[in-house]
């Protein structure tokens, strides 16, 4: 008897009195073949999560057994490539079918008939295992790819092709594995998205991924192979700071993932990571970036997918031993997928309508981030930088609270910031990051013992001014002392002259961390020399009157990023200033 649809909820089919199918495989649903998964079996029904639009399906349409998990198939090609949740190349979608995509459109997700100059990097009679690279070939002009023996094979390479061009599907090498049987290793393999990709070893933290942006790198920095979360609510900047993020970080390889965001949100990625230059290279950004877009009114189950599209696809580049950031914008639409996919169920809920297994799930994802040692040697990362949108700027949902367990670097998104036009927008009050402890001797061995003595300073100074604030909402500034004022003055100067950048100034958009370094000393250097004359009895208006602050603040834009000994004439500028009120 064939398998058929006996009920249909939105994205949720299932199929009566069968034990064809196992848990976790994909199945073809219907006369037009749409992508489904197993989520659930019982004595009685079988349940489904089908990845496209069910509209038009009906009771009694055929369900396809494959015997193998929903996965993504991974070789040259993927880089600058654009797909939806499950790994449909959207470009070639379009080609076919124009602005809407067909339902059950069945299109490989590499470009079959492109050829590739390949090498091959092994003879035979060499043993492999899995991991080990056995082809390279240049997939863009800035990445070359490395040919990977898939994690489940081992063996002895029986035959190898000449070196030349060869298609993704076309056989490079024979192995056979130590029961007898022989594989055609190709260019390209499978991989299932939920099943973390295997490595030799996880190595502690010890290496910051340099951002450019100083509200970051100096006060809440992310190591290579960490995780961190952007929580905001809306027109905070999430997206403009995961663009920034993705451009200038320097990891080798952006995965950024739309997860549910809106399609004009999205379309805007689209046309500015195809316009972006890539500030490493000269060339296209999209060159080493790959895009899963996956919108607000594309098909819910594929939009919880689409994370593990992206992770998957992540991992593999990690293996070849390449670091690896994803923005995945943003895992609140991913989660409430995960909610209307639970209520389609009949689940219990939890709390706010998500599911019971939300925690989880949050903690699957964030945890196959790592620096780690690939199966075949060398080292290789997966950062993620995931956005967080709660309703109403509520950090205490349980999307927000559930990811701050599982992330180590908080970055909080202040609506009063943005709305000031303070970009990145990030709160220094009640964002934090965990990794400066092991990332300390990093900074101290490439700029010295200093950079980490002026982040606390200038922390130090940001706290009091938070304590000072709360004092002068209640009895104004004018009554405070002298030396409290200095401090509020210094405190406007970091936040204005330091945390405040400039993503559309060329110096501004991203500062390397030897002139983040020189312009906290310069703040420290005035706030010292201040001091001394506010103890002699000197009031801070008088300091601020010699415009000695306004050089300060604009000191970003004065001093170019390739012109860093430029900082050293501000401390004699400094005295000279000051001496005019002493």
């Amino acid at each position: 008897m064939s398998n058929t649809v006996y009920s249909i909820n939105g994205p949720v089919v299932r199929v009566k009195d069968t034990r064809d199918f196992s848990m976790m495989e994909m199945v073809y649903v219907g006369e037009k073949r749409l992508v489904g998964e197993v989520i659930g079996i019982t004595d009685r029904f079988t349940t489904i999560q089908v990845y496209e639009s069910t509209t038009g399906l009906k009771p009694g349409e055929p369900v396809i057994s494959t015997g193998a998990p929903l996965s993504v198939t991974l070789g040259p090609g993927i880089l600058s490539n654009i797909y939806d949740g499950i790994q449909r190349p959207l470009r070639d979608l379009a080609a076919r079918s124009g602005a809407f995509i067909d339902e059950g459109a069945d299109i490989s997700p590499l470009n079959t008939e492109k050829t590739y100059a390949v090498t091959l990097k092994v003879r035979p009679g060499d043993h492999l295992k899995g991991g080990m690279v056995y082809a390279v070939c240049p997939e863009t002009p800035v990445i070359e790819h490395r040919c990977l023996l898939s994690p489940t094979l081992e063996g002895e390479v029986v035959s190898v092709m000449p070196d030349g061009d060869y298609r993704v599907s076309d056989p490079v090498a024979v192995l056979r594995t130590p029961d007898g049987r022989e594989h055609s290793l190709t260019l390209c393999q499978k991989w299932p998205i939920r099943t973390p990709r295997p490595v030799t070893e996880r190595l502690p933290i010890q290496r910051p991924l340099i951002t450019g942006q100083r509200v970051i790198d100096t006060l809440f920095p992310i190591a290579k192979g960490g995780t961190a979360a952007v929580p905001g609510g809306f027109g905070t900047g999430k997206t403009m700071t995961q663009h920034q993020l993705a451009k200038w970080c320097d990891a080798d390889i952006i995965v950024y993932i739309g997860c549910g965001e809106r399609g004009n949100e999205m379309t805007q990625v689209l046309e500015e990571f195809t316009e972006l230059t890539d500030p490493k290279t000269g060339r296209a950004m999209t060159d080493r970036t790959v895009l899963i877009a996956n919108t607000s009114n594309m098909p819910v189950a594929a939009r919880e997918a689409s994370i593990y599209t992206g992770i998957t696809l992540a991992e593999y580049y990690r293996d070849m031993g390449y670091h690896v950031a994803i923005m995945a914008d943003s895992t609140s639409r991913w989660a409430e997928a995960l909610r209307e996919i639970s209520g389609r169920l009949e689940e219990m809920p939890a709390e706010e309508g998500f599911p019971a297994y939300l925690p989880s799930r949050l903690a699957e994802f964030y945890e196959r981030a790592g620096y780690m040692v690939p199966l075949g040697g060398g080292e290789g990362s997966v950062t993620i930088i995931g956005a967080v949108s709660p309703q109403g700027s509520d950090f205490s949902e349980p999307v927000t609270q559930n990811t701050k367990r599982f992330v180590r670097a908080f970055w909080a998104l202040d609506k009063s910031l943005a709305y000031a036009r303070h970009y990145p927008a990030i709160n220094w009050k009640t964002s934090y990051s965990e990794y400066m402890e092991e990332l300390g001797d990093w900074y101290k061995q490439e700029l010295g013992e200093e950079f980490l003595h002026c982040r606390q300073r200038i922390s130090s100074i940001l706290s009091e001014e938070a304590r000072l604030q709360e004092i002068v909402k209640l009895i104004g500034s004018d009554v405070l002392p002298e030396d409290q004022k200095l401090v509020l003055e210094v405190s406007r100067l970091i936040r204005v002259g330091f945390l405040q950048q400039n993503a559309f100034h060329q110096d501004d958009t991203y500062v390397p961390l030897k002139k983040q370094l020189g312009m906290m000393q310069v703040i420290l250097y005035f706030y010292d020399k201040a001091l001394e004359l506010v103890k002699r009895s000197i009031p801070v208006s008088l300091i601020a009157g010699t415009g000695v602050t306004d050089l300060i603040v604009k000191m970003k834009y004065s001093v170019p990023n390739d012109q860093l000994d430029k900082l050293a004439d501000y401390p004699p500028l400094i005295d000279e200033k000051l001496r005019s009120v002493q």
